[in-house]
């Protein structure tokens, strides 16, 4: 009965699922099909317990039962809600594969506690939702916790199903985010930019990815004058860095993927409230979902070309940075009027939008934590999408919707851009003109960053909403940081090259 590798060893575990009745909310449930069938080997002892025991576990909760075979020293029972969900038009989600994610992570990590060297888990109908769920669901930032003391994470395999395609696909899509979390959730005097880079080297270079290493001197000769205005104030250099990975021919033009990297941001001399700074930490998400993308590109061996374009820098109040009323030019030339210091973002991001037309792209997304109106308009829903592409947005919609990761689209309108280029004597302003303070914030950065685009597809991507995780809305991720949207970029380049094929 046991799928090879699993059951063999003693501390192993079993998840299996079970959904609701549709009606009778004291009916005990009805198995899973791997569970029927390894109910019936065990001569129906699960589902007599679970009868005494009804009605049946809800969506996400979990039952553990010991002992019952030599195999397995616990089995873990878990709700899926209703049979046969599928894809919501309404919630733009695919209900029934998020179900399988809540699911195989409640029951993964209620093992975890006992703990377990091994977990076996059930696909539940799709091994790629299962593998994500229990491989998001057991991982936790603890690298700064005493050995003994640390959590113990299992080795997770598939049981009883053939899909072993599926499921490495969802482990390594799973892995990708956690290391956007790993990224994220480290301290900021521990990932300051030259240790971003470090990281950024030793995890890509073993997958077959690219690394340059480009130094403070190079953006000079580059005049990237946003950008190093932006790490005038920090004593820590700043980094560019960029990423590489060929699939396909060298001569096929690449998709450039570009993260904003402020690995600590202060606001600068216009300082964040204590609060805010308190999570800046994570304000290098654009940069961590751009580098676990790679490695998944990688890793799954996609049959495209990726540039990956990360400016690093911190944002600090020190004695040499930038003021209010400053102007920088861009590297296109532009002139720009920083009339608020807390716009690290859009500079940094608007000298690598410029610098990637170099490698003539595809399509350009760029990636990061831009505005907290992009959290008072979704909270930690989904992630906030501006583009001229209406294509590039329905792949970008289509990912998510398999993912349970939204996005949203927002508008691109010349009102915005009017905002902030109807001035006197600079070609933009960071902030421009607004009816009243932070009035459509989000949309003036996306028109701010569209200055510098070059001609072609574009999309950018505002995570700030995602950035942080409770613990409650995506209950597959522990409190901390999200390493969010990692898996919908990764899902969206491979559904762009099974439109190819």
């Amino acid at each position: 009965m046991s799928t090879p590798g699993c059951g063999d060893q003693k501390r192993t575990g079993l998840v299996l699922g079970m959904y609701e009745h549709p009606e009778d909310p004291h009916h005990p449930g009805k198995l899973t099909t791997t569970g029927e069938k390894h109910n019936r080997h065990l001569h129906g002892r699960i589902m007599k317990i679970l009868a005494k025991l009804a009605p049946a576990p809800k969506k996400g909760q979990v039952r553990i039962f010991f002992d019952l075979e030599p195999d397995f020293i616990a089995i873990a029972v878990v709700g899926l809600g209703r049979e046969c969900l599928g894809y919501d038009s309404f919630e733009q989600m695919d209900e029934g594969k998020e179900a399988i994610r809540k699911a195989s992570a409640a029951g993964a990590r209620a093992l975890q506690q006992l703990p377990l060297r091994k977990i076996c888990i059930e696909s539940f109908g799709h091994s790629e939702s299962a593998a994500e769920g229990a491989a998001m669901g057991v991982w936790l930032y603890q690298e700064k916790k005493a050995k003994d003391k640390q959590i113990h994470i299992p080795i997770l395999e598939l049981f009883d199903d053939c899909d072993w395609t599926g499921w490495q696909i969802g482990l390594q899509k799973a892995a990708a985010q956690n290391l956007a979390r790993q990224l994220m959730d480290t301290p900021a005097n521990l990932m300051t930019p030259t240790s971003f880079a470090q990281n950024a080297v030793e995890v890509l270079c073993k997958s077959g990815v690219n690394v340059e290493v480009k130094v403070k001197g190079w953006a000079e000769t580059q005049n990237m004058n946003a950008f190093l205005a932006v790490s005038k104030g920090s004593c820590e250099p700043p980094i560019f860095l960029e990423l590489s990975y060929y699939g396909a021919s060298r001569d096929e033009r690449p998709i450039v993927l570009i993260g904003k990297g402020i690995t600590y941001n202060s606001g600068g001399l216009c300082l964040k409230s204590c609060k805010e700074q308190t999570v800046m930490r994570g304000d290098m998400g654009g940069a961590a979902c751009v580098v676990a993308a790679c490695r998944a590109v990688a890793g799954l061996q996609l049959p495209i070309n990726v540039r990956g374009l990360i400016p690093l820098c911190e944002h600090m109040p020190g004695c040499a940075a930038m003021r209010p009323g400053d102007i920088v030019k861009a590297m296109n030339g532009k002139t720009i009027k920083i009339e608020s210091t807390d716009c690290a973002g859009r500079l940094v991001l608007a000298d690598a939008l410029v610098y990637a037309q170099t490698f003539w792209p595809r399509f350009i997304v760029d990636v990061g934590t831009m505005t907290m109106g992009m959290w008072k308009a979704l909270g930690p829903t989904a992630s906030g999408v501006f583009t001229n592409s209406e294509a590039l947005w329905e792949y970008m919609l289509a990912a998510s919707m398999h993912t349970g990761d939204r996005v949203w689209r927002f508008p691109l309108w010349d009102h915005f851009s009017i905002q902030l280029t109807a001035h006197r004597s600079v070609d933009v302003k960071t902030h421009g003109r607004a009816p009243y303070r932070g009035a459509g914030d989000s949309c003036r950065v996306a028109a701010f960053l569209n200055e510098f685009v070059p001609c072609g597809d574009w999309l950018h991507l505002d995570t700030q909403s995602v950035m942080i995780s409770t613990g409650n809305e995506y209950t597959y991720l522990r409190p901390g940081m999200s390493g969010r949207p990692t898996r919908t970029l990764v899902e969206f380049l491979s559904q762009l090259v099974c439109h190819k094929e």
